[in-house]
């Protein structure tokens, strides 16, 4: 059963995950090329971590490149990787000022060295923040981490660390890429699309869905604040009944499943 549930609709979420979508098409609609929109959609990415740290959000977690990404043409691929080091660059010391700690998840040893030591430094460098957490899933598939994570079970039975008896969901969690994140409370998706395209497949098992038409570049604060607005019309029982949470609920009161 899912732990430190809440009910209040008015409790800021405390993970917020994103699936960035359509930087490409926006880049098309206005005959630019696919990059264009991909470095447009990095000034969505800094204006929502910086309004998600001001609200009290404690997790951030952006899909920014997925594992499947990299059968992308390899210019696009190389442009995308250049865009993350200017991003890693320009936003490291604004991070440890604003005590915004950096988390990665997914398979980074897929990229460059000298990728790979950006990401490693700027993890270092925030590891000290306080505040929001800010998680970029990079080559990242959730099949993928879902099938490293076993890898990681499995290894520790054949060296006699781990019971395979003893494991049970908190332990697999504990084996994902990022233990230390919780499930997500809301995911939101742009572009118009309806599918989570195998982000945080373990962590969005009771994560509230939000899908906007709006392209990722062109997803202001106000859009933001929407999605919000809809997370908190949500009643979010994780399978218990209102009675078991003594929830005062009438008619007028949005409804949710009780799966």
């Amino acid at each position: 059963m899912q732990k430190n549930f809440h009910t209040e609709t008015k409790q800021i979420p405390g993970h917020v995950a994103i699936i960035m979508d359509g930087n490409g098409r926006w880049a098309r609609n206005r005959g630019l090329p696919r990059i264009a929109g991909h470095r447009q959609g990095v000034e969505s990415v800094t204006q929502v971590v910086d309004a998600c740290a001001r609200k009290g959000v404690r997790f951030l977690s952006l899909f920014a490149f997925s594992s499947e990404n990299w059968g992308r043409p390899r210019h696009e691929v190389d442009a995308l990787m250049t865009l993350l080091l200017e991003y890693l660059a320009s936003q490291r010391q604004k991070m440890i000022d604003n005590r915004i700690r950096l988390q990665v998840i997914g398979d980074v040893s897929r990229m460059t060295e000298s990728v790979q030591q950006a990401i490693a430094d700027a993890v270092r460098e925030t590891s000290e923040g306080d505040g929001l957490t800010l998680v970029l899933a990079l080559s990242y598939g959730g099949r993928d981490e879902i099938l490293r994570a076993v890898g990681r079970m499995l290894d520790q039975v054949s060296d006699g660390a781990l019971d395979p008896a003893s494991i049970d969901a908190e332990t697999f969690a504990a084996h994902l890429d990022f233990p230390g994140m919780p499930a997500a409370d809301l995911m939101i998706r742009t572009s118009g699309e309806m599918r989570l395209s195998n982000f945080l497949l373990w962590q969005a098992a009771y994560t509230e869905l939000y899908f906007t038409d709006v392209l990722w570049p062109d997803f202001s604060l106000e859009e933001l604040d929407r999605a919000f607005d809809h997370y908190y019309q949500r009643r979010r029982r994780f399978g218990l009944t209102d009675e078991q949470l003594g929830s005062d609920l009438n008619d007028d009161q949005p409804q949710e499943t009780d799966h």
